[in-house]
């Protein structure tokens, strides 16, 4: 993340639980709760945040003493269970590589590519019907954001007729949270960059489409995004859809 934390930016926290978790958390409200995470740098803080996921979040009792450290635990958690795998894809591996090295963890005929730091309201649901429908090999949901600024409009000699504080952007980005039929493996195995390459190809073969979201959604990549949505998850926090 930018912004001087040591932390890895998955794991940096919004009310008190990491961003990822937050974003596992969207998923398992529509019936998602099988996660592959395609680790790389900082691999050791994911693993261990999941591997003591259990004993951080949860009330515990301790038997200690001369036989092995007991455990009892005396809450359960507030989600369904979820399978969690932890795949190292190497360190500096390239997105479309690293879904590729995890294939054989995928024994879907679909399967969901997410960002681990885009929170959002949309409707994975109705998404998931609209792929089905379209029947192409691939959808990404479609956002608009705002321009941070505020813009100025004048006139061609200079005089200022007016305001408008952060306008939203007549443009559509890839909001992450996409959905892929198994096919696109093949196109990720055959090229390194998600962006650059699979996701152009796919549209060059027609064979992607968007959903588009005009709900909430906020990427979280500078401590100032964290800030904002510490602020929301304090007051609406709109992607809180559990």
């Amino acid at each position: 993340m930018r912004g001087g934390t040591t932390t890895k930016k998955e794991l940096v926290k919004v009310g008190n639980r990491p961003i990822i978790w937050h974003v596992m958390r969207i998923f398992s409200a529509h019936g998602c709760d099988r996660f592959i995470l395609t680790l790389g740098y900082e691999a050791d803080q994911m693993r261990r945040y999941f591997l003591n996921y259990n004993k951080m979040s949860r009330d515990l009792t301790l038997t200690m003493g001369a036989s092995d450290q007991a455990i009892a635990f005396h809450d359960g958690v507030d989600h369904p269970d979820w399978h969690v795998s932890l795949v190292d894809t190497g360190l500096l591996t390239e997105k479309a590589q690293r879904v590729a090295k995890v294939a054989d963890y995928i024994d879907a005929e679909r399967f969901f590519l997410a960002y681990g730091d885009d929170v959002s309201d949309v409707d994975l649901t109705e998404l998931i019907k609209f792929h089905k429908a379209h029947g192409k090999l691939a959808t990404l949901t479609a956002v608009r954001v705002n321009l941070p600024y505020g813009v100025v409009e004048a006139d061609e000699a200079g005089a200022v007729n007016g305001f408008v504080e952060r306008p939203e952007l007549p443009y559509w980005i890839n909001g992450g949270f996409m959905l892929f039929e198994r096919e696109v493996l093949e196109l990720c195995e055959k090229h390194d960059d998600l962006e650059r390459e699979v996701l152009p190809k796919l549209a060059e073969m027609g064979e992607l489409m968007i959903y588009r979201h005009a709900g909430f959604w906020q990427s979280m990549n500078t401590l100032k995004d964290t800030m904002v949505l510490e602020q929301r998850w304090q007051t609406d926090a709109p992607w809180r859809v559990w």
